[in-house]
């Protein structure tokens, strides 16, 4: 089975991507194609870059590093959940992706975004040239979610519509079919 990591990029107090991170969390284990795992940024509580050495290089030396590697290595497939911080994304999310390189490589990436009118789509095309640049696969099949402070419960829950219930199972879908083309070429070339 394919591993799907749900990256909640947010670290703020008070956030709304931990209670979007449950919802797709639970949609993409309800929908079946994917082993869940959450890599939510705040609990991983990366530093500003800290390794000494290039992440080219593999060679990490803090514990924070080597577990946020062993998240990002296990996965087959990612989502990211992002809010929109001032047209961009956050700083959180560019550092954690920083952090490594070749964990990343030849993995698709889904989003799921939030925030007010644009529902944080900006945050998702800035992001994209990033994760290309560490060969991650980028998909346009996405679950944005626009005012969203209008779908939280009292008890700050994210209460999905059918809307957001649809384009997650579009998204997931999409993810899989992504996932599973691209294991081929994580595989170790052989010698001739």
């Amino acid at each position: 089975m394919l591993t799907l990591l749900v990256v909640v990029a947010s670290t703020r107090p008070g956030r709304v991507g931990a209670s979007v991170g449950r919802w797709i969390t639970s949609a993409a284990e309800r929908h079946g194609a994917f082993r869940v795992t959450v890599g939510d940024l705040a609990a991983v509580n990366l530093p500003l870059l800290d390794e000494p050495a290039h992440p080219r290089l593999h060679q990490y030396t803090h514990d924070h590093t080597k577990t946020w590697s062993g998240l990002v290595s296990a996965a087959d497939a990612f989502v990211f959940v992002v809010p929109e911080y001032n047209y961009f994304a956050p700083a959180t999310l560019v550092n954690a992706i920083d952090y490594l390189y070749h964990e990343w490589h030849y993995k698709p990436a889904a989003f799921v975004s939030y925030g007010g009118a644009s529902g944080g789509v900006r945050s998702v095309q800035a992001i994209k040239p990033l994760l290309t640049s560490v060969s991650v696969m980028p998909l346009s099949t996405a679950v944005a979610i626009p005012f969203v402070s209008q779908h939280l419960n009292d008890a700050r829950d994210f209460a999905a519509t059918e809307q957001h219930e649809q384009a997650a199972t579009a998204m997931l879908d999409e993810l899989r079919r992504w996932a599973a083309a691209l294991v081929s070429m994580r595989e170790p070339t052989s010698r001739r």
